[in-house]
């Protein structure tokens, strides 16, 4: 394992490996802070395809597809965006937030995705019937960001 010399000075390795590590910082959010981000204004970005929407989206979520990226995005410019897809194996969130920054977004990337959001009992709503309804679940203890004691 490469450590810092004697000298304290740290490898060439160690140095790529720390700015990849604080790139991620800067560019990934986990959910608790998405959710809080939201609650001051940030845009909640749903990157999945029109079925997964409707099944199930994070309330108050703004749908942009991949489908959709052409299309005029102006009403979100002066917002910060954070995006997501399914869950932690999903990427077609991080296309979506590579297509948006080259487009001059603000956007940083939400760890866990639906998924996550969903299994710490946060806010969700999907379609049915036509209809939008309230599917927000109880948390999962195990997998919950947020303690309840």
């Amino acid at each position: 394992m490469e450590r810092a010399d004697a000298h304290g000075a740290l490898s060439d390795s160690i140095r790529a490996r720390l700015a990849h590590v604080e790139a991620r910082l800067a560019f990934e959010i986990d959910i608790v802070a998405a959710r809080e981000a939201q609650a001051g204004g940030a845009v909640i970005v749903d990157t999945r395809k029109q079925l997964s929407w409707d099944h199930g989206h994070v309330t108050g979520a703004v749908h942009l597809p991949s489908t959709r990226l052409d299309a005029d995005l102006d009403e979100l410019r002066d917002r910060p965006l954070i995006v997501y897809g399914w869950g932690p194996g999903c990427n077609g969130e991080t296309h979506t937030a590579r297509v948006l920054l080259e487009r001059g977004f603000d956007v940083r990337e939400m760890i866990g995705g639906y998924e996550y959001w969903v299994r710490n009992g946060f806010p969700v709503e999907g379609l049915r019937g036509g209809t939008v309804v309230d599917l927000t679940q109880e948390p999962d203890p195990l997998v919950t960001a947020e303690h309840t004691e």
